[in-house]
C-alpha cells in the first residue's frame, strides 16, 4: 500500500483521523500555502484561504473517492477557495477582480513577509494583466515546477490546452514586461 493509500484510508477511517489530519496538513501546508499566495498575494489573505482549504478538505475527505491523487484535489480545492475569497473582495468592496488583484499587488510593497526585489512586482503586476485560468497555470509552472500532467489534473484541463495557455502567458508578461 502507498504511503498516500495509507493516509487516505487513516483520513477516512473514524479512528486515526486527527493524527492523519495533522500528517496532512504537516506533508501539504507549505506547498499549498504558496499556490494560494500566488493567487491572492496577501501574507493575511493566504492564512485564511489555506484555513478555509483545511476545513473543507476535512468536511469532505470522506468524499474522496480517489479518482485523481490526493494533493490534485487539495490544489483544487485551494485554487476554488482562493479564486472565492477573491470575487468576495471584489463584491465587499464593490469593484472588479482585476481591481482586487492591483489592489493587492500594491499592498505587496507594504507586506513585511515580500522579499521581491522590483522585477518581481513587477512580475506579479503583469501577471494580474492575464486571464484566471493563464494566471493560474503559469504560477503553477513558473513558480511551483508543477508539470503539465499534474496541473492537468488539477485544474481538469488538458495538457495541450494547459501548454497554450502557458505559451500565451509568457508571451503576454514579456510584452508586458518590455513595455513597462
Amino acid at each position: 500500500m502507498t504511503e498516500e493509500k495509507r493516509l487516505i484510508e487513516q483520513l477516512q477511517s473514524n479512528e486515526n483521523n486527527n493524527t492523519a489530519f495533522k500528517e496532512l496538513i504537516t506533508l501539504y501546508k507549505e506547498r499549498l500555502y504558496w499556490h494560494i499566495r500566488n493567487i491572492v498575494k496577501s501574507h493575511d489573505d493566504t492564512d485564511d484561504v489555506l484555513q478555509n482549504t483545511f476545513i473543507k478538505v476535512h468536511r469532505n475527505i470522506k468524499n474522496f473517492k480517489g479518482d485523481s491523487k490526493l494533493y490534485s484535489w487539495l490544489y483544487r480545492i485551494a485554487t476554488n477557495e482562493a479564486i472565492t475569497h477573491i470575487n468576495k473582495n471584489a463584491k465587499r468592496l464593490q469593484i472588479s477582480n482585476e481591481e482586487v488583484k492591483n489592489l493587492a499587488i500594491n499592498n505587496l510593497v507594504a507586506d513585511v513577509y515580500f522579499e521581491g526585489e522590483e522585477i518581481q512586482l513587477k512580475l506579479q503586476k503583469a501577471l494580474t494583466t492575464l486571464p484566471e485560468k493563464q494566471q493560474l497555470v503559469f504560477n503553477m509552472k513558473y513558480f511551483q515546477y508543477l508539470k503539465y500532467k499534474e496541473i492537468s489534473e488539477i485544474l481538469e484541463t488538458s495538457e495541450g490546452a494547459l501548454k497554450a495557455s502557458y505559451h500565451i502567458a509568457v508571451k503576454k508578461i514579456e510584452a508586458y514586461l518590455k513595455a513597462n
